[in-house]
């Protein structure tokens, strides 16, 4: 029980405080609930499939992955697309369709509720087996990395839902997940690179500076800011 509220703690300090950054109009409880399930339970079953997939497609996957070029193709377009693709299908066809989904700032919201599903599975089964050590580092990196790629995908997910140009707006949140999501597993994979690996973190710093200018500039439209009896 110890590693594994360990493992949740975090992925629930990033849940409520997008919660409470979502000030003028809450989302139903039970819409964020099933969107963290879904999050947890499809998209782990949507990247399996995907990754089983790409061992057939792209062979690279398979071949040790030790050249620069290999890494490359892993961290970008098996990792990165994989995981943000699952979680992609389900804020666009689950949550983006739903009446609840009524301003910008749900885009964020759903985003994030889906992804810290994904990681709230995915970090249990690191824990589970690296303990408190893998615990404590993932709550400060790994964690917030999946928030930061959220952020960013909701962001635009959100701008999509009253726009015109939606197909193209949901597919750039989707491309910048990836783009970021990428970057960040880039400089970790090349870790006979020394030193390399402060990529990864200037990368996901600057995730979290994008991320904290989304937020607020979301919440500070929201339609509801002026109805607000908050």
């Amino acid at each position: 029980m110890y590693l594994l509220s360990l493992a949740i703690a975090p992925v629930f300090i990033i849940i409520l405080y997008i919660y409470y950054k979502d000030k003028y109009d809450k989302e139903p409880k039970r819409l964020l609930l099933y969107s963290f399930l879904l999050g947890a339970i499809v998209s782990i079953i949507v990247t399996t499939i995907l990754y089983i997939i790409s061992d057939y497609t792209i062979p690279i996957a398979i071949k040790g992955n030790t050249s620069v070029l290999q890494l490359f193709i892993k961290a970008f377009f098996i990792v990165g697309f994989i995981e943000e693709f699952s979680k992609y299908i389900i804020v666009r066809y689950f949550a983006q369709n739903k009446k609840a989904f009524n301003e910008q700032f749900d885009g964020i919201v759903y985003a994030v509720m889906v992804s810290m599903g994904f990681a709230a599975t995915e970090n249990i089964l690191y824990v589970l087996q690296g303990g408190a050590q893998t615990a404590f580092l993932r709550a400060f990196t790994a964690i917030p990395a999946h928030a930061t790629f959220a952020v960013l995908m909701g962001y635009f997910m959100g701008k999509a839902k009253f726009s015109n140009n939606k197909r193209t707006l949901n597919l750039l949140g989707l491309f910048l997940a990836i783009l970021f999501h990428g970057a960040y597993d880039f400089f970790l994979f090349l870790e006979f690179i020394p030193g390399i690996w402060v990529g990864a973190f200037i990368s996901l710093f600057i995730g979290l500076m994008l991320s904290k200018k989304a937020i607020k500039k979301h919440s500070n439209n929201s339609r509801f800011k002026n109805s607000s009896t908050f």
